[in-house]
C-alpha cells in the first residue's frame, strides 16, 4: 500500500496551540525591526548626504570664486583688473604694482576686492595731459566705470559659483535634484557674501589710506595732505584724485612727481633716536626729497656713547641740504652737539628758540648723559631724581617759550617726562627717547590754548640693539604738515621695516583745526 493512505486529513485550528502562536508573530516581528533599523539607515544616510552636499557647495563656491570672480575694466587711462576673493573680513586693495598698494577698509563681510592697476598706452596718455578736458573727463568719469566693473564682477562671481557648483555636483552625486540642491546653497551663500559687503560699504575710506610699498612712490600715489584734507570731501573726488595722482606717476617714469603743494604749506620731518645706524641717513635722504621736506627737526640720540669717533656720523646731515634743527638727547655728549652745530645747515638748540622756514622753534637738550645705560628708556629707571631733573629741564624751556617775542609753534624735548609743563606754551611738543611712537594731549591749562605731544619712534631703529629681540625694531619717522599760520594740518607715519628689511607702511592722519574754541581733534588712520 501506498504510505500516504494512512496520513489523515488535518483539521482547521488544529495548529493553534498556545505554544504555536509565537512562531506565528515572528515573520512580523523580524519586519518591524528590519523596518527600523531601515528608518536609522535612512535617517544617517539622509544627514550624510546633507553634509555632502554642504561640502561640494562650498568647494564648488571657492572654485567658482577664484577661476570666475574677476573681470577686465577701464578706470581712467587704466586697463584694471578686478577681482574678489574669500577674507575673514572685508577690505579693499588697490595694487598698482611695481609701486605698492593702498589698503582700504572699505566694507565688512567674508569678501575682499582686489583692484590691481595695469599698465598705461603711452600714447593715450600723452594724448589726455596735452587736452586737460579729456583727462577731466577721463578721471570724472572714474567713479561711474567703478561701480559698473564692480556691479559685473558681482554677478560674474555669482553665476561662476553657481555653475561651478552644479558641475561639481552632477559629477559627485549624478543626481539633478541633488545638484540643485547644491546650485541654490551655492546662490545663497554668495550673494548673501556679496549682498553684506554692499550693504556696509564705507567711500570715506580712501580719504585716509595706508600705503604700502616703496618709500619713493609714496607721496605721489597717496597725494598731497592738504588736498586731502580739504578737497576729499565726497568719495567721487577722492578717487578722482587718487586716478589722477596714480596717472600722472606712471607718465613720469623715472623723474616720479611729487604733487605740487598748497602756498604756504611748511613740511617737516621730524627723526630721532638714530643711534649711529648707518641706513637711516638715506632713508631720511629718501623722505626729504620725495616729500619736498622744508626742514628736519632731529629730538636727539643721535649716537650711542658721545666719543669722538662717532663725531663723523654727522657729517651726512650737510648732504640733506634742508636745515636741521638738533636737540641732545641722553646719548649725546658736548661733543656730540659740537659737531653737529658744525654743519652748515643745522642748528644746535639748548633752552634758545630759532625760526626756520617761518617756524618760531624752542628746544632744550636732556640734562642727562649716560650713554652707559641701555636704549631702553626703562634702563634709565626714572625714579624721582631723574623726574625732577626732567621736570626743572621742561621748567626752563617754558619760561624760553613765554618769553619769546615770537609765538612758539613747535617745543623740543628729548625725554616726553619734561613735556609737563610746556602745557599751553605752545600747540605742539615733539620728544623721542622712548622708541615708541605715540601722540596726546598734555592736560590742559585754563585759560591757555591746548598743546599736543606727539613721541617719536626710533629713525634708526634702536641702532645694533634693534636687533636684539625677535624681530628688528622698525625705523620710524613722521612727515608733519603745517598751513600758512603754522598750524599743523595733518602728518604721515612712516614706518620701515627692521634692518634688512624694505617694505614701507605710511598712514595718513589728517587734523581737523576747530572753527570756534582751541581745541583740535585728529581724524585717525
Amino acid at each position: 500500500m501506498d504510505g500516504h493512505e494512512n496520513e489523515q486529513p488535518r483539521r482547521d485550528g488544529a495548529g493553534d496551540s498556545p505554544a504555536a502562536r509565537p512562531r506565528a508573530f515572528a515573520p512580523l516581528r523580524r519586519a518591524a525591526a528590519a523596518s527600523r533599523r531601515a528608518g536609522r539607515h535612512r535617517s544617517v544616510r539622509g544627514i550624510g548626504v546633507t553634509l555632502a552636499v554642504l561640502a561640494v557647495t562650498l568647494a564648488g563656491v571657492l572654485a567658482g570664486v577664484i577661476a570666475g570672480g574677476q573681470v577686465g575694466t577701464d578706470i581712467g587711462p587704466f586697463r584694471a583688473k578686478l577681482s574678489v576673493s574669500p577674507a575673514t573680513h572685508g577690505g579693499t586693495t588697490v595694487d598698482i604694482p611695481p609701486l605698492g598698494a593702498l589698503q582700504l577698509d572699505s566694507h565688512n563681510g567674508p569678501t575682499h576686492l582686489t583692484v590691481q592697476l595695469g599698465a598705461l598706452e603711452q600714447s593715450k596718455v600723452e594724448a589726455l595731459f596735452e587736452d586737460p578736458a579729456s583727462l577731466n573727463r577721463a578721471t570724472q568719469s572714474a567713479v561711474d566705470e567703478v561701480r559698473e566693473g564692480v556691479m559685473r564682477l558681482g554677478l560674474r562671481t555669482i553665476g561662476a559659483a553657481v555653475l561651478a557648483t552644479l558641475v561639481l555636483a552632477l559629477l559627485v552625486f549624478r543626481d539633478t535634484r541633488r545638484a540643485a540642491w547644491a546650485g541654490g546653497l551655492a546662490l545663497l551663500i554668495t550673494a548673501g557674501s556679496l549682498g553684506t559687503a554692499a550693504a556696509t560699504i564705507r567711500p570715506q575710506s580712501i580719504e585716509e589710506p595706508r600705503y604700502e610699498g616703496l618709500l619713493v612712490n609714496a607721496p605721489a600715489i597717496v597725494g598731497d595732505v592738504r588736498k586731502i584734507a580739504n578737497d576729499y570731501t565726497r568719495y567721487a573726488e577722492q578717487l578722482q584724485r587718487l586716478i589722477g595722482n596714480v596717472t600722472q606717476l606712471y607718465t613720469t617714469v623715472s623723474a616720479l612727481p611729487v604733487f605740487e603743494q598748497e602756498p604756504g604749506t611748511t613740511r617737516v620731518l621730524h627723526i630721532s633716536d638714530m643711534h649711529l645706524n648707518p641706513a637711516a641717513w638715506q632713508l631720511i635722504r629718501t623722505v626729504v626729497e620725495q616729500f619736498a621736506i622744508d626742514v628736519v627737526i632731529d629730538t636727539g640720540d643721535i649716537t650711542d656713547w658721545g666719543s669722538e669717533p662717532e663725531a663723523s656720523y654727522v657729517g651726512s646731515i650737510s648732504l640733506l641740504r634742508k636745515p636741521y634743527v638738533y636737540i641732545r638727547g641722553n646719548h649725546d655728549s658736548g661733543r656730540t652737539a659740537a659737531a653737529v652745530a658744525q654743519q652748515p645747515n643745522a642748528v644746535v638748540l639748548d633752552n634758545a628758540t630759532v625760526t626756520v622756514a617761518g617756524l618760531t622753534i624752542a628746544g632744550i637738550g636732556d640734562p642727562r648723559f649716560t650713554p652707559d645705560k641701555s636704549t631702553s628708556p626703562a634702563a634709565g629707571g626714572l625714579n624721582p631724581p631723574t623726574a625732577n631733573e626732567l621736570i626743572a629741564n621742561g621748567e626752563q624751556l617754558a619760561e624760553t617759550v613765554r618769553s619769546s617775542p615770537r609765538p612758539v609753534n613747535i617745543a623740543l624735548v628729548h625725554d616726553p617726562s619734561a613735556a609737563g609743563p610746556l602745557s599751553g606754551t605752545c600747540p605742539l611738543v615733539l620728544a623721542g627717547h622712548t622708541h615708541d611712537r605715540r601722540v596726546e594731549k598734555l592736560p590742559e591749562v585754563p585759560g591757555q590754548q591746548p598743546t599736543t605731544l606727539m613721541v617719536e619712534g626710533s629713525t634708526g631703529g634702536a641702532g645694533l640693539r634693534g636687533l636684539e629681540g625677535e624681530q628688528p625694531t622698525p625705523l620710524s619717522m613722521t612727515v608733519l604738515y603745517f598751513d600758512q599760520e603754522k598750524l599743523l594740518q595733518a602728518y604721515d607715519d612712516i614706518t620701515v621695516g627692521g634692518t634688512g628689511q624694505a617694505q614701507v607702511n605710511l598712514e595718513r592722519t589728517v587734523v581737523n583745526q576747530p572753527t570756534v574754541g582751541p581745541s583740535a581733534s585728529v581724524t585717525p588712520t
